[in-house]
């Protein structure tokens, strides 16, 4: 083992950027997701307010509306969660890479698909991401009654 020296730890934080930067990617995802999260919340709110006050066709309309809600929030939820796990995949790779470097342990594999699964995760809640965008596009149908022309 090496004496770990200035220039190895100074090796060691170079390396740690790319994971850095990939968290830095990870957050403004999150802060999309919560935010997508919270107009889904509020108008989830606003609905259920009117939802009891309605009849016929209007009431339909709400249900519906309610149910691709509940299904984004849903969706959303999923998303969050596989974005914070692959920050956490993401932290210990960075901390994998410094413990590795202090003890001088050879743990290259394990860094590796430590950092594949952080990937892994974060695709998939991009996956999500796109999939909540697609479900709230079935929410924003303007009526025929209102596109006509007088």
């Amino acid at each position: 083992m090496q004496p770990n020296t200035v220039s190895t730890i100074a090796q060691t934080i170079q390396l740690s950027l790319s994971p850095v930067f990939m968290l830095t990617g990870i957050g403004a995802l999150l802060n999309v997701l919560v935010g997508r999260m919270a107009r889904v919340v509020d108008r989830v709110r606003d609905l259920e307010k009117l939802h009891p006050l309605s009849s016929g066709p209007d009431r339909d309309r709400y249900v519906s509306e309610l149910r691709i809600l509940d299904r984004r929030i849903r969706v959303i939820n999923f998303g969050l969660f596989l974005a914070v796990s692959s920050a956490v995949m993401t932290c210990l790779v960075v901390a994998q890479l410094f413990v590795a470097e202090l003890i001088g342990l050879r743990i290259a594999t394990i860094v590796a698909l430590t950092f594949t699964l952080a990937m892994l995760l974060l695709i998939a809640a991009l996956v999500s991401f796109i999939v909540e965008v697609r479900t709230s596009l079935l929410a924003v149908k303007v009526r025929e009654e209102l596109l006509e022309e007088r």
